[in-house]
């Protein structure tokens, strides 16, 4: 049996965390404030599919549709 494709937002911030940058470089390299980074790792705030592409990007991600 195959295991499920994670969530996209539980990707993004596995992605985030394993990344090795800062919520701050990591946000000037995205044009996303480094506090609303701060506030999705922590689970406390979503982020809108236009600053999720915008991080995905930025780390060198895309995504895509499931089918």
């Amino acid at each position: 049996m195959s295991k499920a494709p994670k969530a996209i937002d539980t990707a993004l911030r596995d992605a985030i965390r394993g990344s090795g940058l800062t919520h701050y470089a990591l946000g000037k390299a995205a044009g996303v404030a480094p506090a609303q980074l701060d506030r999705f790792v922590s689970g406390e705030r979503s982020l809108t599919l236009a600053s999720a592409a915008k991080v995905a990007a930025a780390l060198g991600l895309v995504l895509v549709p499931r089918r």
